[in-house]
């Protein structure tokens, strides 16, 4: 299932079969006999539509989001991601299958998919109310480096996805909200609510699952996460950090300063 949700190429496809798959998971762990986890070869990139375009980050076009096209481009990066997202999660659902791990691991992971892909199609629906769509502009071809970068590392693949990458979305998106209410753009602020409140959930639980592995395999999570962000993640963090919500999420702040380019007392070096 994870592996035809990744090979499947069109945004609105895809995310209708991640959809069909997630409800389908669900409904088999309500019986005696769930579904089997099986075991498949995701690939090493997931299939993507023809447009957008992917283009190096120095040269995605800047974003002015004080106007109409900038707030176009704003959510059309937003859309670029929550796509993005629903292939990173059901690769982690097929990817480290060699590890043992809870059915409780697979249900997380298919959930969040699941709302990744509500994500993309709101934030579409979003666009074409607008006047776009997803595909009209360029966007940023780094996103899967991340999961490029850990496809041989489970612990890696959890410190550096939901703990640094979405934990990022946390802090940025109060910011996108305030933009859309400037200009009264009821739906997308809506939008961007929902997509606000069940981030929360992804990056919880990637901290979860990140130390009932280091619990498991004696290690201490904290240094863990240093060591691994610090070996995969290109660049420092970039405060500021929304430490209401990441500490929701089980992201105290003695993992994430200590890696951060400004660093306030008593995290400064």
């Amino acid at each position: 299932m994870a592996v035809e949700v990744l090979t499947t190429a069109d945004g609105r496809a895809k995310t209708a079969l991640s959809h069909k798959y997630a409800v389908e998971w669900f409904a088999s762990r309500k019986v005696e006999a769930p579904l089997a986890i099986g075991d498949a070869t995701p690939p090493d990139r997931p299939s993507r539509p023809e447009k957008p375009e992917l283009l190096s980050p120095r040269d995605v076009p800047k974003r002015r989001p004080g106007s109409p096209q900038g707030r176009i481009a704003l959510l059309h990066a937003v859309a670029h991601i929550e796509l993005n997202a629903v292939d990173l999660h059901w690769d982690i659902v097929a990817r480290f299958t060699d590890t043992p791990m809870p059915l409780g691991f697979y249900d997380d992971w298919v959930k969040s998919a699941n709302e990744e892909s509500k994500h993309f199609n709101m934030v579409c629906d979003c666009l074409e109310e607008m006047g776009s769509f997803y595909g009209a502009l360029p966007a940023h071809a780094g996103m899967w480096r991340a999961a490029e970068d850990t496809a041989q590392d489970f612990l890696g693949r959890l410190a550096v996805v939901p703990m640094v990458l979405e934990a990022r979305g946390l802090d940025v998106t109060p910011g996108m909200i305030e933009i859309f209410k400037k200009a009264n753009e009821t739906r997308t602020i809506e939008a961007l609510n929902v997509i606000y409140a069940e981030e929360v959930g992804h990056v919880a639980y990637g901290s979860k699952w990140f130390n009932f592995l280091c619990g498991r395999d004696n290690l201490d999570p904290k240094a863990e996460f240093h060591a691994l962000v610090q070996k995969y993640f290109h660049s420092a963090l970039k405060p500021p950090f929304n430490e209401e919500k990441r500490a929701e999420a089980g992201l105290p702040p003695d993992f994430y300063w200590p890696l951060a380019d400004e660093l306030p007392p008593p995290y400064a070096r």
